[in-house]
């Protein structure tokens, strides 16, 4: 009875943790298969863009891997933490609000309960520059993987350029 009631609430969460996090989902740019199944869905290395939330101008891509095989397919293979960062100032700079130290830019899980992959900001204000890292944890021990990439806020157009450390909690 106990293992049905498990079984159970599995089974919603992975019906509604999708629909919970869609208004959340970055733009994927495309996919290209890495191991083949032949009965299942392949490995894949997919590539998603996302903008940040609080600075007009820049915008971040990453590449992470998705499992296959029935698991990956039914929502229930834990993801590996090999995620590559690149983010580009595409325009003009302008923050739209104060932000802390290593503030979650993007969240998104990566296996049904325990780990989750973020993208983090912070300020070089030495530099004026803008710096981001992924990275993904787990509720009991995390991974030291993770990327870094750096924008440093350049003149575009006419105007002025913006500090960041003007925008950065303290």
């Amino acid at each position: 009875m106990k293992r049905l009631a498990v079984l159970a609430f599995m089974l919603v969460l992975t019906t509604l943790a999708p629909l919970a996090r869609a208004a959340d989902d970055p733009d994927l740019i495309f996919r290209k298969s890495t191991v083949f199944h032949l009965m299942s869905p392949n490995d894949k290395l997919a590539t998603y863009g996302i903008d940040d939330p609080v600075v007009e101008g820049v915008a971040c891509h990453f590449t992470a891997p998705e499992r296959g095989g029935w698991k990956g397919w039914a929502g229930f293979a834990e993801e590996v933490s090999d995620i590559s960062l690149a983010c580009r100032q595409i325009g003009p700079i302008k923050f739209t609000g104060k932000f802390e130290q290593g503030e979650d830019v993007f969240r998104r899980r990566r296996s049904l309960l325990f780990k989750k992959m973020q993208i983090v900001r912070g300020c070089d204000a030495k530099r004026n520059v803008l710096v981001y890292m992924v990275y993904s944890d787990r509720l009991i021990e995390g991974s030291p993987k993770n990327s870094t990439s750096t924008v440093p806020i350049m003149p575009w157009g006419t105007g002025d350029v913006p500090k960041c450390a003007d925008w950065v909690e303290k």
